[in-house]
């Protein structure tokens, strides 16, 4: 009995340890990581400005990369199955398949050990339970009321602030007006951020089952008042280090900081009076500028 040999076309497997890696990097979620990173980094500098120990500095920003990617880890995993119902999210490792649910947790969890570790035995106890808190708001209360309730976003704000204290706290310095001032920039920033993004992709949201404002007010009104009204109380905030002794060259501060809260207000009351998608994407990018023109502002505007 003969046979006629077949031809066997190999494709490339997805399961290749560069592709694999590429896939657990997507899972930490890089560009949130850099920019808490950024925050940990001018957080250390603003606290000890002089005296800020470069090999210290290595290990909170290492230690805090691994709770960070921890936390995205987790968070993706519990929420697998509603990216999955999101164009956006829909081709994440979990919900693609490209990557295992026992994977995940495993690289969760080996991930958080290490980054504790790392924070409390190298840097120093606050640190790593302020980077504990963080984590714990981010996976365990954050993402579980996202499908629960609008309050989600609060929480979320709080774990997304957190790093600031755990950079100012690696220094070993006590937290103080200075500390809670950079604190309430990150915090309330995030709304307005936050408001524009759950816009965009109201619909998607709402396929996926999310309690994002714009969901349970479609109109959008109650999500421009947030992003508004967030960013008001975000100048004067964000004025207090030009007045505290934080920042050598207080008058150029100031009238950055200024520049920059006001421009991002403007934006945000173009998002309530139009709820566009023109207007929504103007505010996106108008936070996205305005978070490390601050933080950048205040380290160049430091004395050393």
């Amino acid at each position: 009995m003969s046979s006629t040999p077949s031809t066997v076309v190999c494709q490339p497997r997805r399961t290749s340890l560069a592709l694999r890696l590429v896939d657990y990097m997507e899972l930490t979620k890089p560009r949130i990581a850099m920019l808490e990173l950024a925050t940990v980094a001018v957080a250390a500098f603003l606290a000890a400005p002089e005296a800020l120990s470069a090999g210290l500095l290595f290990h909170a920003l290492m230690g805090t990369a691994l709770v960070a990617a921890s936390a995205s880890i987790f968070n993706q995993w519990l929420e697998r199955h509603s990216d999955a119902q999101m164009t956006r999210t829909a081709g994440r490792p979990l919900p693609s398949g490209r990557v295992g649910s026992a994977e995940a947790v495993a690289l969760g969890l080996v991930t958080l050990v290490a980054g504790l570790a790392q924070l409390a035995l190298v840097v120093n106890l606050p640190t790593a339970a302020v980077g504990l808190a963080s984590w714990l708001l981010y996976v365990a209360v954050y993402t579980p009321l996202k499908s629960r309730t609008t309050a989600n976003t609060l929480i979320g704000a709080v774990a997304g602030a957190l790093p600031v204290w755990m950079g100012w706290l690696a220094t070993g310095q006590p937290l103080d007006v200075k500390a809670t001032a950079l604190f309430l920039i990150v915090f309330l920033w995030q709304f307005p951020h936050f408001m524009a993004i759950a816009w965009i992709y109201r619909q998607q949201y709402r396929a996926a089952g999310a309690k994002m404002l714009t969901v349970v007010d479609p109109s959008g009104v109650r999500a421009g008042a947030q992003a508004v009204i967030a960013a008001i109380v975000l100048i004067p905030i964000s004025l207090l280090p030009a007045v505290l002794p934080m920042a050598g060259s207080a008058l150029i501060c100031f009238a950055g900081v200024l520049v920059l809260g006001v421009g991002q207000l403007l934006c945000a009351v173009a998002f309530l009076v139009r709820r566009s998608e023109t207007s929504a994407q103007r505010l996106l990018w108008a936070s996205l500028i305005y978070l490390p023109a601050i933080l950048m502002l205040l380290m160049l505007t430091t004395p050393v």
